[in-house]
């Protein structure tokens, strides 16, 4: 009887020992899922940080990219400024141009003698090989509201609106009804020209002097017509505000191609000189001797 208790009481050991262990065994089961939700839950937390992290080198380039805008922006600003692929030379001062007028020689007026249009060229040559003659590209350069004739390039002007400097009034240009109301003056008559120096020049420093916008108006034809070959002694424009850059262009156009001026030719420019101040004309430096350079110039006319 006592051994039947001890296996009893064994078997009841045993089996309490055997629950003991189960239970055991199941709360440890019941932390895994707990490690397995952390891992789960890192996992998504580092591709949640790394967007958060592109984003700042994408928007690092993106710096330099709005950069360059902000430096092109000058040079756009300059171009057109331009554009100006037309050798525009800046102006000159009073100072400049009286300075200019003194290293002129002086001299009497040579005889007029074997003058002749066809001494100084073709007229209106292309002398810049642009594909246009010279004539179209001064009423280009110094008409506005042009219309063209087709097919040539917006070379041929047909109709237009000139603020004209010798008058300082608005001109009509219409080539088919009235084309000889817009003429193109040379600033320096060629008939001046050869009788003072210019007869001196080869005959290519001559066409050059005959085509050269620095020496072209486009200019109403009446008063054109008045000035004739005058020189500054003899013909001034009645719009007195140009005079200033009218005389200076003189000058300039006489020193460029080795000119002369007579002593009462100097006075008169001298007495224009003296009453001006600011900018009032053009320089260029571009030789005489060059020939197809393209010397075309913004015009200005105040003051």
């Amino acid at each position: 009887m006592k051994q039947k208790s001890n296996v009893v009481f064994a078997l009841a050991l045993a089996f309490s020992l055997a629950a003991l262990l189960g239970s055991c065994a199941n709360e440890a089961g019941t932390g895994e899922p707990e490690q397995n939700e952390t891992n789960e839950s890192s996992q998504p937390s580092q591709p949640v940080e790394t967007p958060s992290i592109e984003p700042a080198p994408h928007e690092t380039p993106s710096d330099p990219g709005e950069t360059p805008p902000a430096e092109e922006a000058p040079h756009e600003t300059e171009t057109p400024a331009p554009p100006a692929p037309t050798g525009d030379a800046p102006s000159a001062t009073v100072q400049e141009a009286m300075n200019q007028l003194e290293t002129l020689p002086v001299k009497g007026r040579a005889p007029k003698t074997g003058y002749a249009r066809s001494q100084f060229g073709k007229r209106w040559k292309d002398i810049d090989h642009n594909g246009c003659d010279t004539r179209n590209d001064i009423l280009n350069r110094d008409l506005s509201a042009k219309t063209y004739r087709p097919g040539t390039h917006d070379c041929v002007v047909l109709t237009g609106t000139l603020q004209e400097p010798y008058t300082g009034t608005q001109v009509s240009f219409d080539k088919k009804k009235a084309a000889s109301a817009v003429q193109i003056d040379h600033v320096v008559a060629l008939s001046d020209a050869w009788q003072k120096g210019a007869q001196q020049l080869t005959a290519e420093q001559r066409e050059q002097l005959a085509n050269d916008p620095l020496n072209l108006l486009a200019v109403d034809g009446r008063e054109n017509q008045r000035k004739s070959d005058g020189d500054a002694a003899t013909w001034l424009p009645p719009n007195k505000a140009f005079r200033c850059r009218y005389v200076s262009l003189q000058v300039n156009v006489k020193t460029k191609y080795h000119l002369w001026v007579t002593s009462a030719e100097k006075d008169a420019i001298t007495r224009v000189l003296s009453k001006c101040s600011g900018a009032v004309g053009w320089q260029n430096s571009t030789p005489a001797t060059q020939v197809g350079a393209d010397n075309r110039l913004t015009r200005n006319f105040s003051g």
